[in-house]
């Protein structure tokens, strides 16, 4: 059974709030980025290389600067420790599964390293579906 949404929110704050990779080169990580799990959608804001909240019930009109969309299982796949072919970035789960990357493309991009690594915390924390 997955961990609630607030208690997968609070362990994803404190692992990304803690990462020595994202503490070293995030200083001016900051956005807002929805992640769809199907059961699961939650909203993470970023400001300056922190998490500065996590919207575990987002509303229709609640704003975010870009969302990766996908399957429950694709998102378990993705936070498996070692993860198969295809799931184990966005872009090949993009060309190949089922995620989809919507939104403004260019915050996306001006902080894709950063949100990489800190996407790459799934991989320990898990997912909450």
């Amino acid at each position: 059974m997955p961990m609630s949404v607030r208690d997968w929110a609070v362990k994803f704050s404190d692992a990304s709030d803690n990462d020595a990779t994202i503490a070293a080169m995030a200083k001016y990580f900051t956005c807002k980025y929805l992640w769809d799990m199907d059961d699961a959608k939650v909203i993470v804001e970023m400001k300056d290389g922190k998490v500065y909240a996590i919207n575990i019930n987002p509303g229709p009109m609640d704003n975010y600067d870009f969302a990766l969309r996908a399957s429950a299982q694709t998102w378990r796949e993705f936070a498996r420790p070692i993860p198969k072919p295809m799931y184990h970035g966005i872009y090949s789960a993009s060309f190949r599964k089922d995620l989809k990357i919507e939104g403004n493309h260019l915050v996306l991009m001006q902080n894709l390293r950063n949100f990489i690594v800190q996407f790459e915390l799934l991989r320990k924390v898990g997912v909450p579906v």
